[in-house]
Order: structure tokens, then C-alpha cells, then sequence
């Protein structure tokens, strides 16, 4: 016969961990790192404030992980199509950018407030981050058979932190559509990589206008 009660599950100590980073990461959806204090988080668990400290060490340690968690989801939804041709992987990957970064302002904006805070750790977060959205890039080109070499490598770093901050002055100003400012973001990586030596930019070009000129996306 029914009791009418539900028998709580126990969680493991990594289990409880794990919910509660993901807890920080959904509120970082409308709120800043910062704002995730230990009381909000407390009471939205569920859990006395002393319990989380049974998990994390301190306050700063769990913005770290809500970070690195916030940072590795992004990474996950921006993942560009190897079947695609070099334009349309690009251009997917920065539409999958733009829709994190609109649906996780604040999300994003605290990785980025948190690289520049001088937080080591944040810092760390942030670098990884745009290091693996640059290897992608540099991936994608490489597929096509271009040997990248150290100066196209440079220039495409310096793209993605150039789309980084379009896109955050463009969630903030709304100045352009959307359409513009990805058809902008797609056209301005071989621009930008004419830092690159003759020969290297003369071949990236060509791969990412092989299928379509970039002009006309």
C-alpha cells in the first residue's frame, strides 16, 4: 500500500558536488559570478550554508568550478561540423557562439570580468577556453591541407578574442543584426590573418573562399 511519502535518494559526496556546480551554472544564466553567494546557493539547493562548505572548500573554490563548468559547456555548444565545408563550419560555429552568449549573458560576460579581475584561476579558465576555440579554427584550416604556420596560428588567436568582444558590445548595443554581424565576424578571419606571411594568407584564403566567396554569405 502506498505511503504516500517519496524515499529521498542519498547522494554521493561527487554526486552532491556535481549538482551543485550545475546549479551555479543555470543561475549564471541571469546573474553575475559574483552575485552567486553562498546563502543563494544554500537556499536554492536546498542545503544548510554550512553544508556546502562540506563540499568546497571555500566560496572562491566553487566560483571556480561553476566556471570551468560554465566554460566547458560553452565549449561543448560552439563544437563546429568536421562534414562541413570551411565557410559553413565557421559560420555554424559562430552562430552556436552568438546563441550561448545571447541565452548566457551575464554567463559569459563573468568568464570574461573574472580573465581580467587578475584571478589566477579564473584566468587560467578563460585561457583554456579561447585556446581550444582557436584550435578549432586552426583545425578546421589545417583539414584543408594548409601546414599553419607560427603567424597564422598568432593571427587567429587575435581573431577569436576579437569576436569575443564584437559580440559582447553587440548583446550590449544590439548596434547591427545578427545577420550582419555574423556575415562581419565570418569575413573578418582571413582579414585579420594577412599578419600572416604572404604564401600562408594567400592558401587560408583560398581554402575558406574554396566552395563560396566569403563576400557573399
Amino acid at each position: 500500500m502506498a505511503t504516500g511519502t517519496t524515499k529521498r535518494v542519498r547522494l554521493t559526496p561527487q554526486a552532491r558536488r556535481a549538482q551543485l556546480i550545475a546549479l551555479g551554472v543555470d543561475l549564471l544564466a541571469h546573474r553575475r559570478l559574483d552575485e552567486l553567494s553562498v546563502e543563494l546557493i544554500a537556499k536554492t539547493a536546498g542545503i544548510s550554508r554550512g553544508l556546502l562548505f562540506h563540499y568546497f572548500s571555500s566560496k572562491q573554490e566553487f566560483h571556480v568550478e561553476v566556471a570551468k563548468a560554465a566554460a566547458e559547456e560553452m565549449i561543448r555548444r560552439t563544437a563546429p561540423d568536421p562534414s562541413r565545408s570551411p565557410v559553413d563550419a565557421l559560420r555554424a560555429a559562430l552562430t552556436s557562439f552568438v546563441d550561448y552568449v545571447e541565452e548566457n549573458p551575464d554567463n559569459y560576460k563573468s568568464l570574461v570580468r573574472g580573465a581580467v579581475s587578475g584571478d589566477a584561476e579564473m584566468r587560467a579558465i578563460f585561457d583554456a577556453t579561447r585556446n581550444t576555440m582557436a584550435q578549432r579554427i586552426v583545425e578546421v584550416v589545417g583539414a584543408q591541407g594548409l601546414d599553419v604556420g607560427p603567424r597564422v596560428r598568432l593571427a587567429i588567436q587575435g581573431w577569436v578574442a576579437y569576436v569575443e568582444e564584437c559580440v559582447v558590445r553587440w548583446i550590449d548595443t544590439g548596434t547591427v543584426t545578427r545577420d550582419e554581424l555574423l556575415d562581419m565576424l565570418t569575413k573578418s578571419l582571413p582579414a585579420v590573418a594577412l599578419s600572416a606571411t604572404d604564401g600562408e594568407i594567400g592558401t587560408l584564403v583560398s581554402i575558406l573562399t574554396a566552395d563560396q566567396a566569403i563576400g557573399a554569405r
